[in-house]
């Protein structure tokens, strides 16, 4: 397996991980497949080690219900309900590990309290992503946004730190629990492996983990045969009703409001892969996904009095970027096809945002 990253680095990680007896694993805002994976994985992992370190996870919003079933899902700590707890996690930690974001904003107000522990405590940070662009406030970075899913990143930095002859410690295999969360983040990440995914390195990836008991068939089913009666109606009524196409530019646009959410009985994780229908339409080459959201009190600083904000997602085919548009006009960023963003407003502002700009990102051959 290619080592991605410097012999230097991958020890500078490894001296801090063989260490810590306090860590706290953080990942971005409505956490994801690969968010829950790679740091869920990472977890198990750490907790496996002979030394022993208490390992907590903390997410800045509540995962959606078709994760739940991951390995100590329900031992997570969620900022937006329990911030003081949250904070105790940070305060206590000797090590911080930030999976799958690039930059402090990625994870609302929960960046905000990480950035003051940075500059308050100075506890060693690593952060392990796949975005473009990571933010310079980590000791040690890992960053390949080539890489399909941060997952994967753990699993190759995993086997790198296991090959250290001198750091004993992390020679530990990986559990079982740590395998179905890599795979599980893997597998969301990349559509289930029909795009950003045509390498055969991750293929042994996979190979491994199935070797290592990770039954691939059941986590499918966990993940994409888990959805309500109410889920299936709001899909019907998002593409019946409320997909507009942009000919001109190959492009499909979904905009949902909160009245037409609650209509639906809407729960978390229920938009999940909506997304991605659109690029099922002959010539569509981007498809972008809007929703609209209340404003937590935990994200009232970047609302600028926004009682709404929009999560925006988008996904395209080939060699079409995506996070470019992303990154620039709604603030966010990921990999080529698959990105995403927030506007901090009304979903009409949003997409009348998009619709100002995409001409300007979005190839229209």
């Amino acid at each position: 397996m290619i080592s991605l990253f410097s012999h230097e680095s991958v020890r500078q990680a490894a001296s801090l991980l063989a260490k810590s007896q306090h860590v706290a694993i953080l990942t971005h805002i409505s956490p994801d497949g690969d968010a829950m994976g790679s740091s869920l994985g990472l977890r198990h992992w750490l907790q496996s080690l002979s030394s022993q370190p208490t390992v907590h996870n903390i997410v800045p919003t509540l995962y959606p219900d078709f994760l739940s079933w991951m390995p100590a899902a329900d031992t997570i700590c969620v900022f937006e309900k329990d911030p003081e707890q949250a904070c105790r996690y940070l305060q206590e930690a000797d090590l911080i590990i930030c999976t799958d974001f690039n930059e402090p904003y990625r994870i609302g107000a929960l960046g905000e309290r990480l950035v003051e522990t940075l500059s308050d405590r100075h506890p060693p940070c690593i952060l392990i992503d796949h975005h473009l662009h990571p933010a310079a406030f980590a000791d040690v970075v890992f960053s390949y946004p080539e890489m399909p899913s941060a997952s994967e990143l753990v699993f190759r930095l995993v086997r790198q730190w296991q090959s250290l002859a001198d750091f004993p410690v992390l020679q530990q295999p990986l559990t079982l629990d740590a395998a179905t969360c890599l795979y599980t983040g893997m597998m969301t990440d990349t559509g289930n492996f029909s795009f950003n995914s045509n390498y055969p390195e991750m293929y042994e990836i996979v190979g491994q983990l199935v070797q290592m008991g990770v039954d691939k068939d059941a986590v499918y089913n966990k993940v994409f045969n888990a959805y309500s009666a109410d889920r299936m109606r709001l899909v019907g009524y998002c593409l019946y009703q409320k997909m507009k196409i942009f000919p001109e530019y190959h492009t499909a646009l979904i905009s949902l409001s909160r009245r037409e959410l609650y209509r639906f009985n809407f729960r978390s994780g229920d938009a999940e892969g909506i997304v991605n229908m659109p690029l099922q339409i002959k010539d569509i080459y981007y498809s972008c996904f809007m929703r609209e959201d209340k404003v937590m009190p935990a994200e009232q600083v970047f609302a600028n009095g926004s009682k709404t904000k929009v999560k925006i997602s988008m996904r395209s085919q080939g060699d079409r970027p995506v996070n470019v548009f992303c990154h620039d006009v709604f603030h966010g960023g990921g990999h080529k096809n698959a990105s995403g963003g927030e506007f901090y407003g009304s979903i009409g502002d949003a997409v009348q945002l998009f619709e100002q700009n995409y001409t300007n990102y979005l190839l229209n051959i």
